[in-house]
């Protein structure tokens, strides 16, 4: 079998199509002289390996050997890794955006020979529908649009440019006024028209947002409980808690093995698109925690545990970080490994344990799924099942155990789906925040020990010559960092200094946030670029992020950390930096209050009460020590930083740092917390409740 030009390529999306007749080339040189020399546009395909629209398109097109000589005759063929390379993603999918108004991958891009896109769609079948052309259709007429209507195709890409440069270069200095722009509350007034636009769109019944397809969201869920807890607005909290424990019970969480899929196709959270992804699994661990810190509800805590023991099993490296992705498929299937016939049920399970496991999770006869399938979710209460079984509680629960059990192991057999294997250090930065923040929650060590290793190999393999890098992939580390990366990595760390207090996390993320400033400030426009000044040259500009969805925002995240700095440190810098990128996107979130929501909770700590809390320790009193940690972790206070200092006894970085904090001791020699707002401290007590 021939390869193409990916041959040599190590991400699993480029060596999945490195077998296909298409002769693909990886961005680069190579792939644009080829262009410019044959004065061929460029078909750019961009997805990743966990994608099953790609696995589509592929199957159908690129591996058909008339589609490929088509495409090979007509165009310069590139693929990209979106996970990869996210800085061409982003700027291909905002012109997708501007022209058809959405978006999506496969993204399929058609580029002049200087990487203006003319048209971009994203999934072409290879039959013309719904009064769309085929992909062949399409591949002919975009090329005949090239060479014989070659001004128009240029006015068009010059339009779509224009319309890319205009969403994607947001200065401070061509924004509007906001009504409110004088007012000392501007930003509640802004946290108040988010939380009524999300309200009314908050489906009653089923929890989430909208109608099908429902994604997690976990930017907007995060800023109801930060708008909870300055607000107290219990609705805020009921919204969240609700389509938390929908998601929990439906199919989109995987009821036998752990783990959350990318998104539901139904509006009740059962039907799942079985991708499971790094970064909503960290995400998701995160927001769990503060629900149960919120609310000391089981269920929150069981989903932790089961969701830490999945990234356990399938998704973590041995030597501690974290893969990032498995696919939705297994033998061509989407979802064939987690569904069941009915009779594959009856055949292993014994009758109690089949009965069980019927009316929890909605089996039935003729599939509650695809083509006979049944998928696992959450249908009847356990009483319920007790009352119907006539049971105790107690033998319910075990009897579905015993199923449930059964099942996985006869599961684990199955094919299973591929792995991305691929280490992003953006995705291990949201998984080590997930780890850090549902072990302080849950007061589990383990949780904290997984971050920590994570974090320890992160910092060791991925930083060359004092520079964070994007990806490690079979020893392979490659492509500098972009900002979400160093966003993440650095909020990852933070939470990991509060979780353990060991000041060397404190100490990283200080740095890299330092580093981010150099790379991605931009001095003239305020806010931060997703790439560094001296980063790909063939890219058509520099974009800044500014949307919190599947991922937030790297600037939404470097907002909150240097506002969490600020709190510990004695820098008013970050505090400036801050400011100004909450107030140059602040404007958008007030036209889209749900397109950034955590610049706008961030906004609020402009203007509300925020502060630290200061554990004094002393080295004879570890009991009291525990406990004071132990009731700072257990609850939710999204606007305080959490500092741990020995009592004066030790001239310490952070105390170096951190000034405010060595006035601090211990009183009696018993550990004491100091309870600070806005740097002002109130006298030491022995109890956080």
């Amino acid at each position: 079998m021939n390869s193409n030009h990916l041959i040599n390529e190590r991400s699993p999306y480029l060596q999945q199509h490195a077998y296909n007749p298409v002769e693909w080339y990886p961005w680069g040189e190579e792939a644009f002289e080829s262009a410019r020399r044959e004065k061929k546009p460029i078909f750019l395909s961009i997805g990743y390996s966990t994608c099953h629209w790609c696995h589509v398109m592929e199957r159908e097109s690129f591996e058909d050997g008339e589609t490929a000589a088509l495409m090979n005759r007509l165009y310069i063929n590139i693929k990209v890794d979106r996970e990869e390379r996210p800085d061409i993603d982003a700027i291909y999918m905002a012109a997708a955006q501007a022209l058809t108004g959405q978006g999506g991958w496969p993204l399929s891009a058609w580029l002049t020979p200087d990487l203006k896109p003319y048209y971009l769609g994203t999934y072409f079948s290879p039959r013309s529908m719904y009064g769309r052309p085929s992909f062949r259709q399409a591949l002919t007429q975009l090329r005949n649009a090239w060479d014989n209507e070659r001004d128009r195709v240029e006015k068009s890409s010059t339009a779509i440019f224009e319309a890319v440069q205009r969403g994607v270069e947001i200065t401070d200095h061509d924004i509007p006024s906001l009504s409110y722009e004088n007012s000392n509350n501007r930003y509640r007034e802004l946290a108040n028209l988010c939380f009524e636009r999300l309200s009314s769109s908050f489906d009653e019944d089923f929890g989430g947002f909208g109608s099908a397809p429902k994604f997690p969201r976990p930017a907007i869920l995060d800023f109801l409980l930060c708008y909870h807890y300055l607000t107290e607005n219990e609705r805020a909290k009921e919204m969240v808690l609700k389509t938390l424990t929908a998601m929990a019970s439906g199919g989109m969480y995987d009821q036998l093995g752990g783990g959350f899929s990318r998104y539901s196709v139904d509006a009740e959270w059962r039907v799942p698109h079985f991708e499971k992804m790094l970064y909503d699994q960290g995400q998701l661990l995160a927001l769990y925690a503060d629900a149960y810190r919120l609310s000391d509800d089981e269920i929150y805590a069981e989903k932790i545990r089961q969701t830490v023991t999945y990234l356990r099993r399938d998704l973590q490296h041995s030597d501690g970080p974290y893969f990032a992705a498995e696919d939705a498929e297994s033998d061509g299937e989407e979802g064939k490994f987690y569904v069941w016939t009915d009779r594959e049920l009856r055949d292993v399970l014994a009758d109690r344990e089949y009965q069980a496991i019927r009316l929890r999770y909605g089996i039935t006869e003729e599939g509650n799924f695809e083509h006979g399938k049944n998928l696992l979710h959450t249908t009847t209460p356990l009483d319920d099942i007790a009352a119907e079984m006539n049971i105790s509680r107690e033998r319910t629960e075990e009897l579905i155990a015993q199923a449930k059990s059964l099942l996985f192991t006869i599961r684990e057999k199955r094919a299973r789906p591929s792995r991305d294997e691929k280490i992003v250090t953006a995705w291990n930065g949201l998984a080590i925040s997930g780890h850090a923040k549902a072990g302080m929650a849950l007061d589990d060590g383990s949780m904290l020990d997984d971050a920590e290793k994570a974090a320890t190999v992160i910092l060791q393999h991925l930083i060359v010559d004092g520079r964070l890098m994007r990806r490690s992939t079979d020893g392979e580390v490659r492509f500098p960092a972009y900002l979400d990366d160093y966003a993440f990595l650095a909020q990852g760390l933070i939470d990991l200094y509060e979780g353990t207090f060991n000041e060397r996390w404190l100490r990283e993320a200080d740095v890299l946030t330092q580093k981010a400033i150099e790379l991605f400030w931009d001095e003239t426009g305020g806010g931060f670029f997703m790439t560094a000044e001296e980063g790909d040259p063939n890219l058509l500009l520099r974009a800044k992020s500014d949307n919190d969805g599947a991922e937030p925002s790297g600037n939404s995240i470097m907002v909150w950390n240097l506002l969490r700095l600020t709190r510990l440190f004695d820098d008013e810098s970050y505090y400036n930096y801050a400011e100004r990128t909450i107030h140059l996107f602040a404007h958008r979130a007030a036209a889209y209050p749900d397109i950034m929501p955590l610049i706008v909770s961030a906004g609020l700590s402009l203007e509300e009460p925020s502060g630290t809390i200061v554990i004094a320790t002393s080295d004879s009193d570890e009991g009291g020590t525990r406990e004071l940690i132990r009731q700072a972790h257990r609850t939710f206070r999204p606007y305080t930083s959490l500092v741990v200092t020995s009592g004066g006894k030790q001239d310490t970085w952070l105390r170096q740092r951190a000034s405010f904090i060595r006035p601090m001791k211990t009183v009696d020699d018993k550990s004491v917390a100091y309870v600070c707002e806005n740097f002002i401290c109130n006298a030491p007590t022995t109890s956080l409740l």
